[in-house]
Order: C-alpha cells, then structure tokens, then sequence
C-alpha cells in the first residue's frame, strides 16, 4: 500500500499547555494552524503540523485585566514573541510504534523532541493524542529560570512545559 495522507482538522484539533512555577502552575490552550499526517500501510510515518502561536490563551486567570496582562507577557520576547514568530512547527522525523521523534521549532530554534503518541485510524478520520514536555530554554525563553538567573525564590518558573496534543485529520 502506497503512502496515505490526512489533513489535519484544525477545528477539532488543540493543543492544552500547563507551565509551572514554585507557587503553582498555569494552564491553557494553543491552536493548531494546519498540517497533515502521513500513514504507510497504515501506520503512522511523518507528518507535519503549524502551532498558531498568538492564539495563546490562559485558562486558569478569570480576572480579564490578570488575564490580558499575562496573555501580553507570553506573546512577549521573554516567552514566545509572537509577533516576530507567529507560528512554531513540529515535524515528524521517524515513528517507531508509539515513540515518535521530530523537530520542534519555535522562535526559528529547532531541536529533537520525543515523545509517545496514541493513533487511532476509524475510516476515514485519524485522531492522534500525545503529551510533550518541552525545555522552554532551548527556544531562548530563559525568563525566571533557576538555569540563568539565581535567587529567584518563590518567582522561580520551571523550564519544562508540557503540551498535551490532540489532533483530528481527514483523509485527503
């Protein structure tokens, strides 16, 4: 069987994030732009998907000012500038039955990323789900980091941020 493709539904695809920090931690959503997964007899072999990166949203700070002014930091240069790269990709590179590795690339930084994946195939409708825990510092968000700044106390944020993918794609 030749190799079969399916566009990524980006309606019905999200991604969830939580980061953490000493006191706590954050949670929300980032949206999937687009993308496409690609199956050889019908197991999962590559693929590619766009992360809309100025969709952002924090789910857990109710207070709409709180809110707008965390939103502001996130798009900022200390975590994703936004602005400046609106988008962050993560190619498929090999599969391996559930371990999957790739490039993640945000801000124009690319590394390896691992991680496992669930792949389910009903028809004609892929659905993927998968959790990813990310080292923010390799993409230059270095801001409250133990690894670059010291006596950060109770202020200190975690480097690693997990995102837990979910995706729906439709044969092409």
């Amino acid at each position: 069987m030749e190799n079969q493709k399916f566009q990524i539904v980006s309606t019905q695809s999200n991604i969830d994030w939580v980061g953490k920090k000493v006191t706590g931690a954050h949670n929300g959503t980032i949206a999937v732009k687009e993308g496409e997964l690609v199956l050889n007899n019908g197991k999962l072999t590559g693929g590619k998907f766009v992360i809309d990166t100025t969709s952002i949203k924090i789910l857990d700070v109710t207070d709409p000012a709180t809110n707008a002014q965390f939103f502001g930091h996130l798009a900022s240069d200390d975590f994703f500038s936004t602005e400046k790269y609106p988008e962050a990709i993560l190619k498929i590179t090999s599969v391996s039955d559930k371990h999957i590795e790739g490039d993640l690339t945000i801000k124009d930084i690319t590394h390896p990323v691992a991680f496992d994946a669930a792949v389910n195939i009903n028809d004609d409708i892929l659905t993927a789900t998968g959790k990813l825990v990310i080292d923010r510092t390799k993409y230059g968000m270095k801001f409250r980091s133990g690894n670059f700044f010291k006596d950060l106390g109770d202020t200190l944020i975690y480097n690693d941020f997990e995102l837990n993918v979910s995706l729906t794609a439709k044969a092409a």
